[in-house]
């Protein structure tokens, strides 16, 4: 399985080239010290659908976008207080872009990987050449050094899926707007896929790209089953490591989109996997794909989270689909043996947060339902689902089926045996994750009320709105509903790491 090589395309060639023109600079620790040339003249090219993604560290961002011309283009770098009324100093800096005409949709797609950035520094961008620039965007690094870490998670965006455009668009960017206002520190937002309902239809794409939130802050992409059957995807979203060999990667040649990657950002390990992909031995490889990914880059962090679109231990429409019954069985005690933390998930458009689970079973039996503070201990995972991120499309909570390998808990049987909680009030919300050393803090928000923007409230797509089935009003924005704290033990004296548990089975 390849990693790190033969993954990057031909953008990670160009930037390796641009970057050697400016290595003087770099190598002195003047970040953007040197300009490069720009790109030649492009007259009347237009660029649309910039997105800021992650890149394979801390010290990278990915920049992807549309453009209506496959002439040369870059992106173009300074710190933002040497951009005066728009204009870029003369040492600014490029990065070469890779331009591909669209298999879907006509035009053009663009992505190029900005690199060697400092910590702490506000950074502003903008995309295309001489003569026909994109506006100026800008973000900002943080330290690259402390072990806190602070990200946002979000369930199914699915613009389009209500009916309505334009209101499922309201609501993802008042999500992510309330999200950033709340969080100004967060460092990435991940996706739990399903950006859009439609894979190739473009005024979707368009509606979930609108928030410029999506230009300051590096989205970490992740496919669902609605973004699969096109190309968009893929021709949206530029991932770093990523591999794209068939088990990972499913569908026909002309349609398929995704494939696996990972980054690290500080001293987390995220690993993201296209779950799409799970007929013909691929969760075999993806298990495999995650352990050849722990075993290299695993000694290097403190926690490791996966991220994946279809939910396990999913509390509502998809919780006994044929493909979760087969990976209940398929997963759950390699995540355990190769000491993941924390498992995010999409797909059922409704909140759970399992219990600690440990080789597909609960670890304590006396936790009890709703605990605030839990210990992870070796082999321990928390798997969480996240509830829609845009209101426009929600799943209602399915009653546990007794005898099935999903029946409910003893502890409180109207839930499934797996979760903790599990909650739908038809409102938005979105998942927010503390890093705090040997500390993950999970907490559920809500983004919204029953008020509008809530798409599937305001058409009708759902009979009631609030806590207890509607009996309760819906509390404020901002306000919890579910939060725990997680101990994860790493270092402490005489207990197992993660890390040691994961090279004992490895070896």
């Amino acid at each position: 399985m390849k990693l790190d090589k033969g993954t990057q395309g031909p953008g990670h060639v160009l930037r390796r080239v641009a970057l050697s023109a400016t290595a003087a600079a770099l190598s002195a620790g003047a970040v953007f010290g040197g300009g490069l040339a720009t790109a030649a003249h492009a007259d009347s090219v237009t660029l649309t659908g910039v997105v800021l993604g992650v890149g394979a560290d801390e010290t990278q961002r990915v920049v992807s976008w549309y453009s209506s011309a496959g002439t040369a283009q870059v992106v173009q770098v300074a710190p933002a207080s040497k951009v005066v009324d728009g204009q870029f100093p003369a040492n600014a800096v490029t990065f070469a872009a890779t331009v591909t005409a669209n298999v879907v949709n006509g035009g053009y797609n663009a992505h190029a990987t900005i690199d060697s950035l400092k910590q702490n520094t506000a950074y502003a961008y903008r995309v295309g050449a001489e003569g026909s620039w994109s506006p100026t965007y800008s973000f900002t690094t943080q330290d690259f050094n402390g072990n806190n870490l602070d990200f946002l998670f979000f369930g199914d965006p699915q613009i389009g899926s209500s009916g309505n455009v334009a209101k499922d668009g309201a609501g993802w960017e008042d999500t992510l707007n309330v999200a950033l206002a709340a969080n100004p520190k967060a460092e990435l937002l991940v996706s739990g896929g399903d950006q859009v309902e439609t894979a190739n239809t473009e005024t979707q794409w368009d509606a979930f790209l609108a928030p410029d939130k999506l230009r300051q802050y590096p989205w970490a992409a992740t496919i669902g089953n609605h973004d699969v059957g096109g190309k968009a995807y893929e021709q949206h979203f530029w991932t770093p490591n990523t591999d794209r060999s068939a088990p990972y990667y499913n569908g026909a040649s002309t349609t398929r989109s995704g494939g696996n990657y990972w980054f690290m950002y500080k001293n987390v390990l995220f690993i993201d996997i296209n779950s799409n992909a799970y007929s013909n031995g691929s969760d075999a490889a993806h298990v495999g794909y995650i352990t050849d990914v722990v075993k290299a880059h695993g000694a290097k962090a403190k926690h490791t989270v996966l991220i994946y679109h279809h939910a396990i231990y999913s509390p509502a429409a998809h919780a006994n689909d044929g493909d979760n019954k087969v990976r209940r069985q398929d997963f759950p005690t390699a995540f355990s043996k190769l000491g993941i933390d924390l498992v995010l998930q999409g797909h059922d458009h409704s909140y759970s947060r399992s219990y600690v689970i440990k080789n597909g079973q609960k670890a304590d039996e006396d936790e009890q339902p709703g605990a605030t503070e839990v210990s992870k201990g070796p082999g321990g995972v928390i798997y969480v689902t996240a509830n829609s991120a845009s209101g426009s499309k929600y799943y209602d909570l399915t009653a546990p089926v007794v005898g099935s390998d999903f029946g409910p808990d003893p502890l409180n049987p109207k839930s499934h045996w797996a979760n903790s909680v599990e909650n739908q009030e038809h409102v938005r919300t979105y998942v927010r994750v503390q890093v705090r050393g040997n500390k993950l803090v999970v907490e559920n928000i809500r983004s919204g009320t029953c008020a509008a923007p809530n798409a599937a409230v305001e058409l009708g797509k759902v009979k009631w709105c609030g806590p207890d089935n509607g009996a309760t009003a819906a509390p404020e924005v901002g306000s919890l509903v579910d939060k725990v704290v997680i101990h994860t033990n790493e270092g402490k004296a005489g207990e197992d790491t993660p890390a040691a548990a994961e090279s004992d089975w490895l070896q």
